[in-house]
């Protein structure tokens, strides 16, 4: 029998699996609504929308069809104070930096490959003091199909010169275990990240499904023995 690769890499999705950015989508629609005369909502009505980006944390926020009239001027004024404000609150998550420590130390490879687009993932990582450690950022501007299509997944193996069989990409939505298998990577679920209260990461597939980054280091542990 053949024994698997070694593991020579950890890739990352950003928001909500290497970066907690709700806070600053929290803050900005709070503020929207704030210069509205309207009061704030719950945050987690907020928090629950981030996996469908811009457009579904705006509908949320102003219980608004993103076919309303007025809907894109919102979306748009969203993304522009989001430019302006998106390393305001954003942290890693607890046990990110003890487990990017961890693969550091073990001589891996880790980086990004997000559906955020560059203009806010670029500055994020420079503002975090995250951007000299990581090896690639993979964003959508790089491909013409973004996840859970497997060229952004393809595309970083191949510019860092790796066999995806020794990769482990580690996302917080079923389009990263989709792009991460379609690929022909390791895959591992969190759910610890943004998902839907409708969803079930156990449910996606992975190859190993965590609850806090820090119990990845088990997972690192039992791939790094495999020589």
């Amino acid at each position: 029998m053949t024994r698997p690769m070694r593991l020579r890499a950890v890739l990352f999705d950003m928001d909500g699996t290497l970066l907690d950015s709700a806070p600053d989508f929290i803050a900005i629609c709070q503020a929207m609504r704030a210069e509205r005369g309207l009061a704030a909502v719950d945050d987690k009505l907020i928090r629950d929308q981030i996996s469908g980006g811009a457009r579904a944390m705006v509908a949320a926020s102003f219980a608004m069809d993103p076919l309303a009239e007025q809907f894109e001027a919102l979306r748009l004024e969203f993304l522009e104070r989001y430019q302006d404000h998106c390393a305001v609150l954003t942290r890693p998550f607890d046990g990110i930096q003890e487990l990017l420590a961890d693969i550091e130390q073990a001589k891996l490879i880790w980086g990004v490959v997000t559906n955020k687009p560059l203009r806010f993932a670029e500055p994020i990582m420079q503002q975090l003091g995250l951007a000299e450690r990581s090896a690639i950022l993979i964003c959508p501007e790089h491909v013409t199909n973004s996840k859970p299509d497997p060229e952004p997944m393809t595309l970083a193996c191949s510019q860092l010169g790796l066999d995806p069989a020794g990769v482990l990409f580690v996302g917080d939505d079923l389009r990263d275990i989709e792009s991460g298998r379609a690929a022909g990577t390791r895959t591992a679920a969190v759910t610890y990240g943004y998902i839907h209260p409708d969803d079930n990461p156990r449910n996606w597939g992975a190859d190993v499904v965590v609850d806090h980054p820090l119990e990845l280091r088990t997972v690192l542990e039992r791939a790094l023995c495999r020589c």
